[in-house]
C-alpha cells in the first residue's frame, strides 16, 4: 500500500476546491487535488459533443468590472494571466419573458444600477417608491453581511454589529416576502422574481438574502468565460502548477482517514492511502460526511443534520446546435428566462417535481446561446445553445442503478420525448428553430449525479431556504479536525460563491487575512464585449471571421 505525504489534499475540483488549493500552494504548502472526473473543473468544466463545445454549469458571473470583488480575486491569485471574459449585452444581460401565447412581456435587464431603476419606474411609474425600496434593500444586504462577518463569520456564525436593519428585518424572510412588501404589480413581482432560476428555488421558499444577493451580484453586468466554462479551471490548474501543487484526473475518494477523531488523508479507489495534515472536500455534504467519513463517525447533531438537509433541485439540460442566424431572429448574448405566466412561484414549484415529465412542455425554461457571449465558439457557422428546465431526481431513481450509457431504450425514449418537449418550448419563442437543430444531446439528473457526484444530481448544493443559509448551512470547518468543507453546501454557491468559500479555507488554515492570500499581482483582467466583435483583439476577430462563414459579424 502505497503512502504519499501531502500538507493538504483536496477532494474534487470545483471552483472552491481549486481556489483553495491555489491559495495554499502558493503559500508554500504541499498541494495535492483528487478529481474523480477525467477533466478538472465540476460545474465548471466543458465538454466537446461531435464539434460542438458546451459548458453546462457557467452562463454568466458578475462581479467582474473595474473595482469589482470577483475581478480582484482573479488579478490577486494571478490567474487573470491565463483568463479573458466577454461581457453580455449591457442593455439586457438577462432577458425576462412572460408568456407563451397572447400578450408576451419582456423586461430586459441593464447594466447598472441606476439603469436599472430607471428602466423599471419607466414601464412601472405607479411603483417607483416600492423599487427605490427593494433595491435600496438589495445593496443594503451584502453590506450588512459583510460588516456582521467580513466573511470570516459567515457559515460560522454570523456576529451582528450594532446596526444591521436591513439583515435584522429581512436575514430570515423569504425573497417573496421582501418582494411583496415593496410592489403590487404582479408583472413587476415576477421580474424581481425572475432570476430565481440562479438558486432554483421558487421565491417564497428561497432567502431573502440569497435572492437578493444574486440580483446584486449582476448589478453591473455579466459576463461569460472565453472559451465556456472550462477557462476558468485550465486558469486555476496552470496557477496551481506554477506553484507547485498537484492535481490527479480520473482519482476518486472512497474514504476519508480518521485517526483519533481527526483527518489524516484519503483512501483511493485503487485502495492506497494518501495521508496528510489536511483534507478539503469541495463535495456536497451527503459525500463528503455521509459517505467518505460515514455517520458513524460524526456527532449525534451532525447525523440529525444531515438527515434532515434538503438539496437544491436537478434539471434537464438540452445541448443544441442550430443552422441557424440567431441574431437575426432578434436574440443577443443576454440570457433568456422564459416563463409561461407570471405566477413564477407556482412554476418554480413544479421544477421541485416530476411535473416536467409530464407536462406537454414546461412552464419555465432557460435559454443561452453560447456563440454569441463567445462568437469564436462558432463551430461550422453553427451556433451553440443550452436549453434547461428544472425537475427532480426522483422521477429517475427507476434507472439509478444501471449504467451510465446504458440504461436501455424506455429511458432514451423518455429522453427523446423531453428533448422534443423543450425544443417545442424555445420553438414557441423563436419560430423555426426546432427545424433547423443540427445536433442535440440531453442531461438528466442522473447525468448530472455522474459526472460531478452530487446527490441526487443537484446543481445547486442544499437548497438555498431560509433556513439553510448562513449559520444553518454547512460550516467552512466541519466538526472533525482537520478536515474542510468548500462549495455550494457552504458559504454561498455559483462559480463567485464557491471561490469565496475556497479562500475563506485557505484563510482558516493558514491563519491569515484574505488580503495576504491576494498578492500575486495578475494582469487586469481582460474583457471583450460580446456585441461588438471589433473592439477584440484582431487574432481573435481573425478566429471569429473563420467561423462566422455563415453569417454577418454583428456591426
Amino acid at each position: 500500500m502505497t503512502q504519499t505525504d501531502y500538507d493538504i489534499i483536496v477532494i474534487g475540483s470545483g471552483a472552491g476546491g481549486l481556489t483553495a488549493a491555489l491559495c495554499l500552494a502558493q503559500a508554500g504548502r504541499r498541494v495535492l487535488v483528487c478529481e474523480q472526473h477525467d477533466v478538472p473543473g465540476g460545474w465548471c468544466h466543458s465538454f466537446t459533443l461531435e464539434g460542438y463545445r458546451f459548458s453546462p454549469g457557467v452562463h454568466y458571473i458578475g462581479g467582474l468590472g473595474p473595482g469589482e470583488a470577483l475581478r480582484g480575486v482573479y488579478e490577486g491569485l494571478g490567474v487573470s494571466q491565463d483568463l479573458a471574459f466577454c461581457e453580455l449585452n449591457p442593455d439586457g444581460y438577462d432577458h425576462i419573458v412572460i408568456g407563451a401565447t397572447g400578450k408576451v412581456e419582456r423586461f430586459d435587464m441593464p447594466k447598472g444600477r441606476e439603469r436599472l431603476a430607471a428602466r423599471l419606474k419607466a414601464r412601472f411609474p405607479h411603483e417607483a417608491a416600492g423599487i427605490d425600496g427593494y433595491l435600496a434593500v438589495v445593496e443594503a444586504l451584502p453590506r450588512e453581511l459583510r460588516a456582521a462577518g467580513s466573511v470570516r463569520g459567515l457559515g460560522d456564525g454570523l456576529r451582528l454589529p450594532g446596526r444591521a436593519p436591513n439583515l435584522l428585518r429581512w436575514g430570515w424572510r423569504s425573497g417573496q416576502d421582501l418582494i411583496h412588501h415593496f410592489v403590487r404589480d404582479p408583472l413587476l413581482r415576477a421580474i424581481f422574481s425572475g432570476q430565481a432560476g440562479d438558486h432554483g428555488l421558487p421565491p417564497s421558499l428561497a432567502s431573502a438574502i440569497v435572492h437578493t444577493g444574486i440580483t446584486h451580484h449582476y448589478l453591473n453586468g455579466g459576463y461569460y468565460p472565453l472559451g465556456g466554462g472550462f477557462a476558468i479551471p485550465r486558469a486555476f490548474v496552470r496557477g496551481l502548477k506554477r506553484a507547485g501543487g498537484e492535481l490527479r484526473l480520473q482519482t476518486a475518494v472512497t474514504q476519508i482517514l480518521l485517526e483519533n477523531g481527526r483527518a489524516i488523508g484519503v483512501r483511493l479507489a485503487d485502495n492506497s492511502e494518501l495521508r496528510a495534515g489536511h483534507v478539503i472536500s469541495n463535495a456536497d455534504p451527503e459525500m463528503t460526511l455521509g459517505k467518505l467519513v460515514g455517520r458513524e463517525q460524526l456527532s449525534r447533531r451532525l447525523r440529525r443534520k444531515l438527515e434532515r438537509v434538503r438539496y437544491s433541485t436537478s434539471a434537464l439540460s438540452l445541448f443544441v446546435a442550430v443552422d441557424m442566424d440567431l441574431r437575426a431572429a432578434g436574440l443577443d448574448s443576454g440570457n433568456y428566462w422564459f416563463y409561461d405566466h407570471p405566477d413564477l412561484d407556482a412554476l418554480y414549484r413544479q421544477g421541485l417535481s416530476d411535473h416536467a415529465l409530464h407536462a406537454a412542455r414546461p412552464g419555465m425554461c432557460f435559454l443561452t446561446v453560447t456563440t454569441l457571449k463567445d462568437p469564436s465558439k462558432l463551430h461550422s457557422g453553427h451556433h451553440t445553445c443550452e436549453i434547461f428546465a428544472f425537475v427532480s431526481y426522483d422521477g429517475f431513481r427507476r434507472w439509478a442503478h444501471e449504467q451510465s450509457g446504458a440504461r436501455g431504450p424506455d429511458y432514451e425514449a423518455l429522453k427523446a420525448t423531453l428533448s422534443e418537449r423543450l425544443l417545442t418550448a424555445v420553438d414557441a419563442r423563436i419560430p423555426g428553430f426546432k427545424e433547423r437543430v443540427v445536433f442535440s444531446a440531453l442531461g438528466t439528473p442522473l447525468t448530472n449525479a455522474h459526472y460531478t457526484a452530487g446527490a441526487f444530481g443537484n446543481i445547486y448544493g442544499i437548497a438555498k431556504s431560509r433556513f439553510q443559509v448562513g449559520p444553518l448551512a454547512f460550516p467552512i470547518q466541519s466538526e472533525i479536525a482537520g478536515l474542510s468543507m468548500v462549495g455550494a453546501s457552504t458559504l454561498s454557491h455559483g462559480v463567485a460563491g464557491a471561490t469565496v468559500t475556497g479562500l475563506l479555507a485557505a484563510r482558516q488554515i493558514l491563519g491569515c487575512r484574505t488580503a495576504d492570500l491576494l498578492r500575486q499581482a495578475g494582469p487586469p483582467l481582460a474583457t471583450y464585449p460580446a456585441e461588438d466583435v471589433t473592439q477584440w483583439p484582431e487574432k481573435l476577430q481573425r478566429r471569429i471571421a473563420e467561423r462566422s462563414k455563415a453569417y454577418e459579424l454583428p456591426a
